[in-house]
């Protein structure tokens, strides 16, 4: 079975954000995840539609995988760096802003019983 991988690195949200769009989509069908990910009203749909739109196209052209018989074998997000700004607050006070980033992986495979 192949499996092909895609991955967006440094994306500007949240990992913990990002998780709950990529749960929504782990173990569908390709085309019913974006499908999904196109009316999700969340930051991170569009970020993770980036992603599981080019491990299509990768699965398409590079594999000559059928695109009707791929689905989400796994997808996760993983924490990038976190950027620390200082802000000052009243009364000589510090306030740090954790600007956190995350990794997006997906992995697409083809279904078992697939003619190849």
């Amino acid at each position: 079975m192949t499996e092909v991988k895609s991955q967006a690195r440094y994306i500007g949200l949240s990992a913990q954000k990002t998780r709950l769009v990529v749960d929504m989509v782990r173990g569908r069908n390709a085309d019913e995840a974006l499908n999904m990910l196109k009316f999700t009203p969340k930051t991170a749909a569009r970020a993770v539609y980036k992603v599981v739109r080019t491990a299509i196209a990768n699965a398409e052209e590079n594999f000559g995988l059928n695109r009707t018989d791929l689905y989400i074998k796994q997808a996760y997000a993983d924490e990038g760096p976190t950027r620390k700004w200082r802000r000052f607050g009243a009364r000589g006070r510090f306030k740090p802003l954790l600007r956190r980033s995350a990794h997006i992986t997906v992995i697409v495979a083809e279904k078992e019983g697939a003619a190849s």
